[in-house]
């Protein structure tokens, strides 16, 4: 089920692992084929998230009740977004195969797909609010899917 090589598809998997699933649906494959560490964490409002690392590969984010709401990788994970995009590439290279790039909460939506998104790492994901602000030599070693949908501007 697992499997570092699928795609990633927008607002709906990383890893064969689904948006909107529950995260009981996994424990069998999680618990019995991998390694598995699990940490709470909080948001601002204080609202309480549970977070699933699988292998150190895959970060499986779920609120208290299971409901899976993001699902990211790091530079370990092999599958593309769009069958070009991937985990380990420069900020060049990803401005030279998209069309549009742009800042909202400390990551990078590509081409207003508010479903998938590039983690900037530490500082930029505080200092940087412009893509002209990212160096082009940076590697992004992170990538998710979620609903960030509610960010994106209203006309």
């Amino acid at each position: 089920m697992f499997d570092i090589n699928a795609d990633i598809i927008s607002n709906k998997s990383i890893g064969n692992i689904v948006l909107g699933d529950n995260i009981e649906k996994y424990f069998s494959e999680m618990y019995s084929n991998h390694a598995v560490r699990v940490f709470d964490y909080f948001l601002p409002d204080d609202e309480k998230r549970i977070a699933y690392v699988v292998n150190e590969t895959i970060t499986i984010a779920t609120l208290s009740n299971g409901l899976i709401i993001s699902v990211g990788c790091n530079e370990i994970y092999r599958g593309h977004y769009m069958n070009s995009l991937h985990t380990g590439m420069r900020m060049s290279d990803i401005i030279k195969l998209t069309g549009k790039q742009r800042i909202f909460n400390g990551c990078i939506i590509i081409n207003d797909d508010f479903g998938f998104s590039i983690d900037l790492p530490e500082p930029y994901d505080e200092i940087a609010d412009d893509i002209d602000h990212i160096p082009l030599d940076l590697i992004l070693k992170e990538m998710r899917v979620s609903d960030y949908y509610s960010w994106k501007p209203k006309k």
